[in-house]
C-alpha cells in the first residue's frame, strides 16, 4: 500500500478570509473616489489644486491595497494526514507550490500560545525540520484547527485499520 492509497484521516484546505469580494472593493473605491472628488472641489476653487492630486493619490493607493488583498485571497494551504504520511501543500498566489511530507509517527504539532491572545503560531515539526501553517487564521481558528490536526495525528499514529469483514 502506497501513501497515496491510504484513506485520509484528516484533510483540510485553508484559504485566507476576506470580508470584501470584488463587488465590495469596487463599491468602497468608488465611494472613496466620490468623497475625495467632493472634498477637493473647494480646494480647486480656492486655487489649491495640488490638494486634489493628493486626494487622487489616496484613491489610487487604496485601490492598489485592495487589489493586493484580493489577490492574496487566492492562496491556499492543503493539509492531508493518512496513517502513512502527513502532507502540507502551500499554494501561494505568486511562485510555485511547495510540499512538505513526513511520516505521522515522527511528526508533532507545535503551538506557540500567548496567555492573553491565544494561539499565535502553529507548526509541524519532524526530524528537526519545522514548517509553519495556518498563519492567516485568527487565534481562535488556529486553536480549533490545531485541536483537530493534533487529534488526526494521534489517530494516524495508531496505524491502518483493516476490516476483513465486509457485509454482502
Amino acid at each position: 500500500m502506497s501513501a497515496s492509497d491510504a484513506p485520509p484521516v484528516f484533510s483540510a484546505v485553508l484559504h485566507p478570509h476576506r470580508s470584501l469580494n470584488l463587488r465590495g472593493v469596487r463599491l468602497v473605491v468608488a465611494l472613496v473616489a466620490l468623497g475625495g472628488t467632493v472634498a477637493s472641489i473647494p480646494f480647486i476653487v480656492l486655487g489649491f489644486w495640488p490638494v486634489a492630486g493628493f486626494y487622487g493619490l489616496d484613491v489610487l493607493l487604496l485601490f492598489l491595497a485592495m487589489r493586493a488583498s484580493l489577490a492574496e485571497a487566492r492562496s491556499s494551504e492543503e493539509v492531508t494526514v493518512t496513517p502513512l504520511e502527513v502532507l502540507l501543500r502551500k499554494n501561494p498566489v505568486k511562485g510555485p507550490s511547495t510540499e512538505w511530507r513526513s511520516n505521522p509517527l515522527w511528526t508533532r504539532l507545535h503551538r506557540e500560545e500567548h496567555e492573553e491572545f491565544g494561539v499565535q503560531r502553529l507548526a509541524l515539526v519532524s526530524r528537526g525540520q519545522s514548517v509553519g501553517l495556518a498563519a492567516f487564521l485568527s487565534p481562535d481558528e488556529k486553536a480549533s484547527f490545531g485541536d483537530a490536526l493534533a487529534a488526526a495525528l494521534a489517530e494516524a499514529r495508531k496505524g491502518v485499520t483493516y476490516n476483513p469483514y465486509s457485509p454482502s
